[in-house]
């Protein structure tokens, strides 16, 4: 599937998929978690493992123990606090995240206005991305699309011009990071910046300002210069484009949930739906 254009289709990769995964939610008893999970069982989709416990950081603790184990596939929060969840999932001794590793947020959106999924990061965990931490996020970009049967991603590295400056050290990473790509230290993509927004997503904006890029206003993965541009893109989405979106966890020895209280049960359930996508049943750890 070289476009995966829908959570649709999102859903018919986990269905078709023949994985036999488990989920470990930690206390999912608020109404909206319980009916995404209600769904995942109902379609077949997964086996959930509840764990609840009068206090939250023992339910966390079990939950990440299961997955160390191998016995879960998914981490989900339900109603307990983000904070207490991640010191489990990163505690060095017992936790989920291997030395040298990244823990960053892989986000994807169902725009009405674009033709296919599109993918982003990071605009919840790293604030200000170092250069190793980016190359993380290209890294785990591409090997998400990879997962989701995308043969080639095309990654936008973000700014907010074509150039960078004295202002926009960040910028003159970028570079780096599109020699390492050529390389094929991410595998099969195409990696291209920095461009601006509407440059990485259309060829008709591209055209006008006169840049040649291998993206072709095509990108499947635009990596944000940091989370306030992040942040304020996934926010614009959901609140005037009507967008339909997804996010996990990424980097750790499995996927995480972390969706926002506030999400209805379709937000959780397409998170789900994202974790499972993006699950392999085998970790070097």
């Amino acid at each position: 599937m070289e476009n995966i254009k829908s959570f649709n289709d999102m859903f018919q990769i986990v269905k078709q998929s023949g994985k036999t995964l488990r989920i470990a939610a930690v206390n999912p008893i608020d109404e909206a978690t319980n009916e995404s999970l209600r769904i995942v069982e109902e379609q077949s989709l997964a086996e959930v493992v509840r764990i609840q416990d009068t206090l939250p950081e023992r339910a966390a603790e079990k939950a990440v123990a299961l997955i160390r184990r191998g016995d879960a596939d998914v981490l989900m929060k339900g109603l307990i606090s983000t904070d207490i969840l991640l010191r489990a999932v990163l505690n060095k001794v017992s936790g989920l995240l291997a030395e040298g590793r990244v823990l960053t947020h892989i986000s994807v959106a169902e725009i009405p206005a674009y033709h296919k999924l599109l993918f982003f990061t990071d605009v919840a965990v790293i604030p200000y991305p170092t250069q190793k931490q980016r190359m993380e996020q290209v890294r785990y970009a591409a090997e998400v699309c990879h997962q989701m049967g995308i043969f080639e991603p095309r990654i936008a590295l973000l700014h907010c011009a074509e150039h960078g400056g004295r202002q926009f050290p960040f910028v003159d990473g970028y570079q780096e990071i599109k020699q390492e790509a050529e390389g094929g230290t991410f595998g099969r993509c195409i990696v291209d910046g920095p461009l601006d927004l509407k440059s990485a997503c259309s060829l008709q904006a591209l055209q006008a300002k006169g840049i040649i890029s291998p993206l072709e206003g095509d990108s499947d993965v635009l990596v944000m210069p940091d989370i306030e541009a992040g942040n304020a893109f996934y926010k614009a989405m959901t609140l005037f484009a009507n967008a339909r979106t997804a996010g996990i966890l990424y980097g750790a020895k499995c996927p995480v949930v972390v969706p926002s209280r506030g999400d209805n049960p379709d937000a959780k359930f397409n998170s789900i739906l994202f974790a499972l996508a993006t699950t392999k049943k085998h970790y070097n750890y």
